[in-house]
């Protein structure tokens, strides 16, 4: 399972911080990152039910500042470019890492390329799109959840 932070976890294009939500200045000029405590057990829950990954431009920057705001063990990261970057080269990074496995990946930005990608592949394949004014929610995880539930053992 791949996991996009930006848009996902941090419901950025809120134009208010949402209900449940906390904001952080986490990086010295630039704007406040939101985190809700409620998403460490939804972590938790998706990497109990596989191998959860981060999916996301943060890098490492993911388990050493955000995931210590929840209290969540870190998680493996998929390398991508420095950012900025196209979002279509998550693509090819996280098919390095999902090899020939069944993948979910929730994201805010999945691109045509990636929506090919996940049609093309012969293994089960779930992109969850989400909204980044309003962030992932609990019926996304549940979503996943159930998908990889219903994977073959």
């Amino acid at each position: 399972m791949f996991l996009d932070l930006d848009g996902v976890l941090n419901p950025f294009a809120a134009p208010t911080c949402p209900d449940g939500y906390q904001e952080r200045v986490l990086f010295d000029g630039e704007d406040p990152q939101r985190y809700c405590v409620a998403h460490a057990d939804w972590i938790r829950d998706l990497a109990a039910a596989g191998e959860l990954w981060w999916a996301t431009g943060w890098g490492e920057a993911a388990n050493e500042i955000y995931l210590p705001l929840l209290g969540v063990a870190p998680l493996p990261v998929v390398g991508f470019p420095p950012v900025p970057f196209d979002p279509e080269l998550k693509v090819p990074a996280v098919d390095a890492v999902a090899a020939d496995r069944p993948a979910a990946w929730l994201d805010d930005n999945h691109t045509a390329v990636g929506r090919r990608w996940a049609a093309a592949r012969s293994v089960p394949t779930m992109l969850v799109s989400i909204d980044p004014a309003i962030g992932w929610t609990r019926a996304d995880v549940e979503r996943v959840l159930t998908w990889a539930a219903s994977l073959p053992r």
